[in-house]
């Protein structure tokens, strides 16, 4: 049997940082830390628990916090001005170091893709180790949803490469990509 994948080794080896957590509560400190040594002044916050959400505002006292209910006509314009974005993940795959995202409304999407920093909050049980567990993982949530649904595969900050073979980061979505994993096991 193949040695299991250690997905915070390969989000970082993609240009990403990975943080392992205890909490919620412990996840909002890293955050907040995180907003904090970008100087961000505005940060957007979707698809989280209530309590995170709550633990969040707490900590980022020194910023404009953005959360959902975002109004439809108010996109994207109500999240660019937020430098740090912030959105729950429904499962990560190991194997490739990626975050898997899912999206029923454009606020989610936005918010991973528009600000600088994007971070993204897992819990360490979602994580698969192979592309077969995601893929059947991926049929199961497509099943759900009939209707306007987005799976955002999430693998360190955006890079895009040149004619000449050079890698640039941030060009086409954030610069930056932090996975908070919450050891819940």
């Amino acid at each position: 049997m193949p040695q299991p994948f250690d997905f915070a080794t390969r989000f970082t080896q993609l240009s990403g940082v990975a943080h392992t957590v205890g909490s919620e509560e412990t996840a909002a400190d890293a955050i907040a830390a995180i907003v904090a040594d970008d100087g961000a002044d505005c940060v957007a916050l979707a698809g989280l628990s209530a309590t995170l959400v709550d633990a969040i505002e707490k900590r980022c006292r020194q910023a404009t916090v953005l959360k959902e209910p975002y109004a439809a006509q108010g996109l994207p314009d109500a999240i660019d001005s937020a430098q740090v974005g912030v959105t729950g993940i429904a499962f990560a795959i190991a194997q490739s170091g990626t975050l898997v995202e899912v999206a029923v409304n454009d606020a989610v999407r936005l918010v991973s893709a528009l600000p600088r920093t994007y971070i993204g909050v897992v819990r360490k049980s979602t994580i698969l180790d192979r592309f077969d567990e995601a893929a059947a993982e991926v049929r199961r949530i497509s099943a759900r949803h009939d209707g306007n649904l987005t799976i955002s595969f999430i693998s360190g900050p955006s890079r895009t490469g040149d004619i000449e073979m050079k890698l640039t980061l941030g060009v086409h979505g954030p610069e930056k990509a932090h996975a908070v994993i919450i050891d819940d096991r």
